[in-house]
């Protein structure tokens, strides 16, 4: 069975790595551990956690998008609405909503959602990022828990993956057939050259 071990990575997008850099690895500490490009590219990585990462692709006329409220519903084609980081401690929050405020941007209040205590933000992309610290003592992990009054009809199956609801795999693919091709960042750590 496959077993997941965290977000490797989270791809978003700037176009100023400069800006994006001073605000994910010197304001929040987390540090930049890869970076790959070439004129007109770029493609960097900051460590979240020992498993988690989040990259910036760094496109010359991209713009900060629009701040949005987290959560609140838009209309049309939508794709993201906001990431949460988990931080260790409570103390790590308010320190976190204090480095915040102290650079200028703007943070909310400490909400309870019961089992997190989060607060909300944007980086200097507009993308909108949570904090997030699990509640002492609640893990929805362990203990799933569903308190939505009108939950859809699949959510009703419980919290456990169903396999069999997906076609299953007939054939494998063959040791000897799986081939891995060289990308951006090959040649840096490997020696190959990206396929072109």
């Amino acid at each position: 069975m496959i077993k997941f071990n965290g977000v490797n990575h989270l791809a978003m997008a700037t176009g100023n790595m400069d800006e994006t850099i001073r605000f994910w690895r010197d304001l929040l500490g987390m540090r930049l551990v890869a970076g790959v490009g070439r004129p007109g590219y770029r493609h960097y990585f900051f460590e979240i956690s020992e498993n988690d990462l989040i990259a910036f692709f760094e496109w010359t006329d991209v713009e900060p998008v629009a701040k949005k409220e987290h959560g609140r519903p838009v209309e049309g084609p939508f794709i993201f609405d906001h990431v949460s980081f988990g931080v260790e401690t409570e103390d790590g929050l308010w320190e976190l909503k204090d480095k915040l405020t102290a650079a200028g941007f703007s943070v909310s209040d400490v909400i309870d959602h019961g089992f997190i205590h989060s607060i909300y933000a944007h980086d200097p992309n507009g993308i909108p990022i949570e904090f997030s610290h699990n509640v002492e003592g609640v893990d929805i992990r362990k203990e799933p828990a569903m308190v939505d009054s009108d939950p859809s009809d699949v959510s009703r199956e419980g919290s456990e993956p169903l396999f069999d609801k997906w076609l299953q795999v007939e054939k494998q693919t063959p040791q000897e057939e799986r081939v891995v091709y060289p990308g951006a960042g090959s040649e840096l750590y490997q020696g190959k050259k990206e396929a072109g």
